[in-house]
């Protein structure tokens, strides 16, 4: 096989692991660094139990790596518990970004725009507070290494590329900084600038798009840190309307948005309240509050999965604990491409 001789994820994952603590690069590192790549070489394959087939003779794992990513994080979430604390929280999103990342490098040398996404990747570590493009590169080369393949050296030499190209954009050890986030996230979407150039804010203000699984006490927090600011709720507006929680939400999505469209006009800032643990689901607000003109925060929540199941048995509508699970299981973090401003918040 052209890149996994090995045949089987089991014994390819076993030689990674193995050839992760032999690398020099994994050996100079410490403790705390050591420890989530080798998590991170553990499950960075994870993924291809829920996608790998067989097509055309060939077998494939199509977005294995975003799958992974979403695995990991559910099992250390709530199986290892790490979550609700930031040094909690640091540790397994570091984990995670190292798994959805994990095959990039490889095909720097396909990428149009390889300085941009050295520079995108790396900004990940201004949030998973522990991510380097340097840990990305140690694990890209276990991962080669341990493999059986008739190709290692060009593989190598393609990783190779990925951290020349880091380090000449000053992005290998941390995350470049930028003018401000208005120019941060224009660059980090894909605008024709350069990072360190700095935009003119055409922005009136900032609206909040709260993120979180149910029970995490989103409402809380806004009682405490937006009491000033009018809130576009979806469960309110369930309430208010009569709808259901369950089954097509079409009606309460064109009516928030509807009622966020009269802020907007009146550049009002607001907070919008849903769950929002998809990006496509943040993706369609956002383009609608950009469309505006206005800034774009988001405000991530967690806390920990036992605190959250309790919060949750003291909510009116109370969420099933199986459909909490499988929110865990298709959460995705937001990041600085998303919005202006991102933040991971503890409650």
């Amino acid at each position: 096989m052209e890149w996994h001789g090995e045949k089987d994820v089991l014994t390819h994952t076993k030689m990674v692991c193995e050839k992760l603590i032999q690398l020099k690069e994994w050996q100079k590192l410490g403790r705390h660094d050591q420890e989530a790549l080798f998590i991170a070489a553990l499950f960075h394959d994870i993924g291809k139990i829920a996608c790998t087939r067989s097509e055309n003779n060939q077998v494939i794992s199509p977005n294995h790596t975003a799958i992974g990513d979403r695995m990991t994080r559910a099992i250390l979430w709530k199986d290892f518990g790490l979550s609700g604390t930031q040094q909690a929280r640091n540790f397994r999103e570091t984990i995670c970004c190292l798994i959805r990342h994990h095959s990039k490098p490889l095909f720097f040398y396909k990428d149009e725009s390889p300085i941009r996404n050295a520079i995108t990747i790396a900004a990940n570590g201004d949030l998973a507070r522990g991510y380097t493009n340097e840990m990305l590169y140690i694990l890209g080369k276990a991962d080669i290494l341990g493999r059986i393949s008739k190709n290692i050296n060009e593989q190598l030499d393609n990783l190779e590329f990925f951290k020349e190209i880091s380090e000449e954009s000053g992005c290998f050890n941390k995350a470049i900084s930028f003018p401000d986030p208005f120019s941060r996230y224009a660059y980090l979407s894909g605008r024709d600038i350069l990072p360190g150039q700095k935009l003119y804010n055409d922005a009136w203000g900032t609206v909040i798009l709260l993120a979180a699984l149910p029970g995490t006490g989103k409402d809380a927090y806004i009682q405490k840190f937006f009491t000033d600011l009018p809130v576009v709720s979806l469960d309110a507006l369930r309430e208010e309307m009569d709808l259901s929680h369950t089954g097509s939400q079409s009606k309460t999505v064109y009516s928030a948005r509807e009622r966020a469209k009269e802020y907007l006009r009146n550049r009002k800032p607001f907070v919008w309240n849903a769950t929002n643990i998809k990006p496509a689901l943040r993706k369609n607000q956002i383009e609608l509050f950009i469309q505006y003109k206005a800034m774009v925060k988001i405000v991530f929540l967690e806390t920990s999965w036992e605190e959250m199941l309790r919060r949750n048995k003291n909510r009116k509508n109370i969420v099933p604990e199986s459909a909490i699970e499988k929110m865990l299981d298709q959460l995705t973090m937001p990041n600085l491409r998303e919005a202006h401003e991102v933040e991971w918040g503890i409650v």
